[in-house]
Order: C-alpha cells, then sequence, then structure tokens
C-alpha cells in the first residue's frame, strides 16, 4: 500500500473534523501509523473521545484505490501535508485540508504574491469589467490572481490573468472532473494549461452547497490578500472575506453606488473598516512590492481594448444581437506591427488555411506541445482563435499581412 494511499483513506473518513484529522497527525506522525492503530492508541491523542475514535473502525481502503486510479486517469497529482511544495500559508490556517488534488502545475505559492479576488456570481457588467481589469493588471505587474472558478467575478478575474499570458488558480467546490458551472469548460482547460486546478474534494464529488463555504478557508488561506469586486450583503464572497480576516489575512473591496444591491456588501465591508477600498492595483500591491521586489514590477497597467471570444460571446448575448453574425476584426501579423509572439504568429498564419486539429497544428508549425498549447490559450483567450468540438481550432480574425 503507497503512502499516498493512507492520506486519502484518511481524508476520506468524513465524519472525522478536519482538526482532528491534524491532532492525530501530530500524535502519530503519518496517515500510515493511524491506519495501524487501535482504539485504545487514538484516544492517547489530543481530544480524542471513543465516538471519533470509533470513525477510525473503517480500514476499507476500497474508496482510497478508487480515487487513486481516478487520479491517474485523469492526469491529476495528490499533494499532501508531507510534502515539501505543500503551501505553509495553508497549513498554517485553521483547519487546512490534509491534501488537494491537482490539475495543471500549482505554482510555489509561499513565493508568490498571491491576490484572491472573489465576488458574486450574478455580476454586473461593471463588476466583470472592473474584476478583468484588476486581475490584468495585477497578474502584469507579477501577481498570482486566485479564485473559485465560478460565474461572474470569478470567470472574469481569471480571464483577465490569462488575458495577462500569467498563470491563476482555481480552487473549486467539486472534483476537478465536475465542469461547474457547465458553461466554464473553456475556463478549467485554460487554467489547468496556465496554471492549475486545484480541489480538496477527490473525482467524482459533485458540486453540493456546503461544499464552497468550505472551499473559501482555502482560497484565501492561499493568499495574502482577498479583493471582493462585488457582492451583495448575503454572499459567499462575504464569508471569504471574513474568513481572510481570521486567518489574519488583508481584505480590500472595490466600493459601488450605495443603491446597488450587487454593492451592498462591498460598500458595507468598508465602512466598518474591515477592508480597505480598492481604486486601483496599487492600493492592492504597494504594501507587498518591498517584500518580493523580485516578483513584483509595479506600474500603470491599460488592459488593451479588444475583447476576448468569450467576453464578447457574453456582451453579444447581453445585447441580444441575433441579426447578422459579427464581422471578424483585423489582426496585423505585420513584422513590426504585431504584438505576438513569434509562435503565435507561426499559428495564427497556419490556420489561415482552415481549421486544424490540434495534433494537425503541432506538427504542421514544428514546435514543442506544450509551447503551441500555450500559445493557443492565450491566442483563444484573446479572441484570435476559436476552438470547437474534437479540439479543432479556426481563427477567429482576418490577418493583415501585407
Amino acid at each position: 500500500m503507497s503512502g499516498t494511499k493512507y492520506w486519502v483513506w484518511l481524508s476520506e473518513c468524513k465524519r472525522l473534523p478536519a482538526r482532528v484529522k491534524l491532532r492525530l497527525l501530530e500524535h502519530f506522525g503519518t496517515p500510515e501509523n493511524i491506519y495501524y492503530a487501535e482504539e485504545d492508541d487514538y484516544l492517547q491523542a489530543d481530544g480524542m473521545t471513543r465516538t471519533l475514535a470509533a470513525q477510525l473502525a473503517d480500514k476499507s481502503t476500497a474508496a482510497a484505490d478508487r480515487i487513486l486510479g481516478d487520479c491517474e486517469r485523469l492526469g491529476l497529482r495528490i499533494l499532501t501535508m508531507q510534502d515539501a511544495d505543500y503551501p505553509v500559508r495553508l497549513r498554517n490556517i485553521y483547519e487546512p485540508p490534509t491534501l488537494l488534488y491537482v490539475k495543471g502545475q500549482l505554482p510555489m505559492i509561499d513565493e508568490e504574491v498571491a491576490i484572491a479576488m472573489v465576488g458574486t456570481r450574478d455580476a454586473t457588467p461593471y463588476g466583470k469589467e472592473t474584476a478583468e481589469e484588476l486581475a490584468y493588471a495585477m497578474a502584469k505587474q507579477g501577481a498570482l490572481i486566485v479564485s473559485g472558478g465560478a460565474y461572474g467575478i470569478d470567470t472574469a478575474a481569471h480571464r483577465g490573468a490569462l488575458r495577462a499570458g500569467a498563470k491563476t488558480v482555481a480552487l473549486l467546490g467539486c472534483g476537478i472532473d465536475i465542469v461547474y458551472p457547465a458553461g466554464n469548460e473553456w475556463l478549467y482547460r485554460d487554467v489547468a494549461v496556465s496554471g492549475a486546478l486545484a480541489s480538496e474534494y477527490p473525482p467524482g464529488t459533485p458540486p453540493l452547497p456546503q461544499h464552497f463555504p468550505t472551499r473559501n478557508r482555502i482560497i484565501s488561506g492561499l493568499c495574502l490578500a482577498t479583493v471582493v469586486v462585488e457582492a451583495p450583503e448575503r454572499s459567499g464572497a462575504l464569508i471569504t472575506a471574513r474568513t481572510a480576516l481570521e486567518q489574519g489575512r488583508e481584505v480590500f473591496a472595490v466600493p459601488g453606488p450605495i443603491k446597488a444591491p450587487k454593492s451592498r456588501g462591498c460598500n458595507r465591508l468598508i465602512a466598518d473598516g474591515e477592508a480597505s477600498l480598492v481604486a486601483d492595483t496599487a492600493d492592492v500591491l504597494w504594501e507587498y512590492e518591498a517584500r518580493y521586489p523580485h516578483k513584483l514590477h509595479c506600474g500603470r497597467v491599460e488592459m488593451p481594448q479588444t475583447l476576448g471570444y468569450q467576453a464578447r460571446q457574453e456582451a453579444a448575448a447581453a445585447r441580444r444581437v441575433e441579426d447578422e453574425p459579427e464581422k471578424l476584426p483585423a489582426l496585423d501579423v505585420r513584422e513590426g506591427h504585431t504584438g505576438l509572439t513569434d509562435d503565435q504568429v507561426r499559428i495564427v498564419k497556419k490556420l489561415k488555411d482552415g481549421e486544424m486539429q490540434v495534433d494537425d497544428l503541432i506538427e504542421a508549425v514544428d514546435l514543442p506541445t506544450r509551447r503551441v498549447l500555450s500559445a493557443l490559450t492565450v491566442l483563444e483567450i484573446e479572441g484570435h482563435v476559436a476552438q470547437s468540438g474534437g479540439k479543432r481550432f479556426s481563427l477567429n480574425v482576418e490577418l493583415v499581412e501585407d
């Protein structure tokens, strides 16, 4: 039985509170020692009762075997508290997760200026635009944007970071293989390529309502600060903000009109002195610049005015445009005129010949797979290419070459 299996077995002891699991780990040292201990041994750990000890009587590893198989099939990594790259920031919160399931490459969080950006799922155009612009600018300046992968503010925050060509991390309230909400399949894919999807819930876990408030402690726990962009008076984002305060983290909020229902939560946080007002990225990043000079390079950042493909689709839906299809924008790829990388230029020029399956495209441009996927992610976020079923890509612009 592998050491990781014992960690999964312990994490799947659902009736044991996280703080009890931590006490057991402190007493026994490893999940393997916990697994092979007897009931009387458990009672030696601080705070243990016979009722709690009885929860450890089931020594079946069938669930752990199934989860390990799912992780191998899905290409997921299991990051446990014994791993050197398990974030110290997370380890030090109240009830840290014993493990995380990860898809992609989780950055070394303790070395990052990680900023959580949260808000309502039912965001206004003002909220989504503000979130995307703030995330874009902070990511361009070296911050790592962390959010929850939901609709509204979460999606806008991740999208801003992706448009900046930066890594971003999404903490989910379900198994990584469960796309929730379903319309964010594109976001799951792009976040996993550029950064990481993470969850304390094993594959196959549905998005139950009680998972999300619990998940929020991880979002804030990974980060130096939490920014609330738009939130009504009763909002999961406010739970994240207050959890961040309990964890000793900084909290910031974007103000809104006093009569706007979606801004009342943010305005109240500011009025009560629980959050600092955000009018610009400098309001959030200035105090970290001296502590992380190798990461942050603060300055004025303007986000490109062209909307990405997903944002254009949302804008079109909001306007209920149902008549003529949108005219494709022009993309100037002449030398000295384009802001694209060499890899991106090679890809868009090849796609001028027509739609291509990603494997055929990789072969045609003769570039490493990772570079092609990374370039496609940015091109898709910027709206220059579009993806259809079967991982087929096509141009979403008219090329200007002469």
